[in-house]
């Protein structure tokens, strides 16, 4: 890495321009606590006790499901970051090379405002975490003063970390990989011990409509990192293995995912509320001893403010995709203005926060789906980026293509989303499709975007991928040319 950005803590000045060959001395193997970090996240346990409850699944099922999603939506994510590493580029920026300089505009406005959904969930759990340490632990009771300061709190701290770069991220995400194998142990040990084992195996099945119902669900946040993907592989040499991006961005998401999926199931057999929680955290603070619960909602902290983080990192680059022109760790600062204040919103005004979540997560995965389907089809036929050409705004660039859309690219990806909405259902948006049919009865509808915007991509007419001479001296981000009209 450059001199600012290559020593763990220190301020990347790196923006959306390759990563040039000297920088990429970054290892595979650095991608599974990355990805472990990614997930710490106390949602998981709310979704695994909703597949009890909501869904009816039993322990066996929910295994089933703990295991099949991470291997399809991370397994999609990691496949994308091979990109990062041919590219040495943010997602969003190699995604110019896809939808054109004005073609990219539409997903990547679209994944930005979805971003600051995603963000604004994890600010508020984070938040919830704060609120519930300081009642069971100091007897400080949640007011409208305490939800504004601990969500400020939380803001702040995520921006400091995703505002200092990749680097601050690696490290956190190292310690935050110990911490959650600790906490770990604790609960399953907790459980092993006070859970009534035969109510939690004389369960009876759920069908299996619900059971693939409840791998969409799990899955369907894990597919929101897709597009950040490149942005954790882009400091990668080129000769990194594909398969070793891909096997290392599923064990890290599989090692969180299964238990914790399998914990809320686990103990929602006595506390089936927990499933419907208006606030999860503080509920899980009620049922666990407070030995177990303080340091389980530190944890839980931890891991929103890494979520978070790694989020705003990404969101970065794709505000400076959209044509923000400032540094990287100030574009971050946008989101987190924005996600102060829907968070504030949300905590004040919302009634239900499982229903408020789920309904986001339903949309969110759609919305992202999309621009998988296009941008995954690409990338088996691109083993290159152009370097100049991907900061190249003009009509001189390579990836100007028609009028600066790709025309192949963007009715592929506006067809496959609005196929997956007419497949959605949610509290907030019900597609006409979404009932009486096998897509919408398991909520699918994020697959059927990723399969009608890959193959229409794939069947239309492209064009030709350019040669790319190896290793040009590329402008910087500050000095991308400024000639595009958005």
């Amino acid at each position: 890495m450059s001199t600012t950005a290559r020593h763990d803590g220190a301020l990347e000045t790196r923006g959306i321009e390759p990563v040039p060959h000297h920088e990429r001395t970054a290892r595979t193997r650095g991608l599974l606590p990355t990805w472990i970090a990614a997930n710490i996240s106390v949602l998981l346990l709310t979704m695994g006790a909703s597949l009890a409850v909501t869904y009816g699944l039993n322990f066996w099922q929910a295994l089933v499901v703990g295991v099949a999603a991470p291997v399809v939506s991370y397994g999609l994510v990691g496949v994308v970051g091979i990109a990062g590493k041919r590219g040495n580029a943010p997602g969003m920026a190699l995604s110019r090379a896809v939808f054109g300089q004005r073609g990219n505009l539409l997903p990547g406005s679209l994944i930005w405002v979805a971003r600051w959904g995603w963000e604004t969930i994890n600010a508020v759990t984070g938040a919830y975490s704060l609120l519930t340490v300081l009642d069971i632990v100091f007897g400080v009771r949640s007011n409208t003063f305490l939800v504004v300061l601990t969500l400020l709190l939380f803001v702040l701290t995520t921006f400091a970390i995703s505002g200092l770069g990749i680097g601050a991220v690696r490290r956190c995400s190292a310690w935050a990989t110990w911490l959650f194998g600790a906490f770990s142990v604790l609960v399953l040990g907790y459980l092993v011990v006070e859970t009534d084992w035969g109510k939690v195996f004389g369960q009876g099945a759920g069908s299996t409509a619900a059971m693939i119902a409840g791998v969409g669900l799990v899955a369907a946040g894990g597919i929101s990192w897709a597009p950040a993907s490149p942005d954790f592989t882009r400091y990668l040499p080129r000769t990194a293995s594909a398969a070793a991006i891909v096997r290392n961005t599923v064990g890290g998401a599989g090692v969180v995912v299964l238990p914790m999926v399998l914990m809320g199931a686990v103990m929602a057999t006595s506390t089936p509320d927990l499933a419907t929680a208006s606030d999860p955290v503080s509920f899980l603070g009620e049922i666990l001893p407070l030995w177990l619960a303080v340091p389980y909602l530190l944890i839980a902290l931890i891991g929103m403010l890494l979520i978070n983080a790694m989020s705003m990192y990404s969101a970065g680059f794709t505000a400076q995709t959209l044509g923000i022109r400032v540094p990287r760790h100030w574009a971050v600062s946008v989101n987190a203005v924005i996600s102060l204040v829907l968070g504030g919103t949300l905590m004040l005004a919302a009634t239900s926060f499982m229903g408020s979540f789920i309904a986001f997560l339903s949309l969110l995965a759609v919305a992202f789906s999309a621009w998988v389907g296009v941008f995954g089809t690409d990338l088996l036929r691109r083993r290159e980026y152009d370097a100049r050409a991907l900061l190249d705004t003009t009509r001189t660039s390579a990836y100007w293509y028609r009028g600066g859309f790709c025309p192949a690219a963007v009715t592929a990806w506006a067809v496959g989303l609005g196929t997956g909405l007419l497949f959605t259902s949610s509290d907030w948006f019900t597609g006409p499709l979404a009932a009486n049919n096998p897509i919408g009865e398991y909520g699918l509808g994020w697959v059927a975007t990723i399969a009608v915007s890959g193959l229409l991509y794939a069947a239309l007419p492209k064009p030709a991928v350019a040669p790319v001479l190896r290793e040009k001296p590329v402008p910087t981000a500050a000095e991308e040319p400024a000639g595009m009209a958005i």
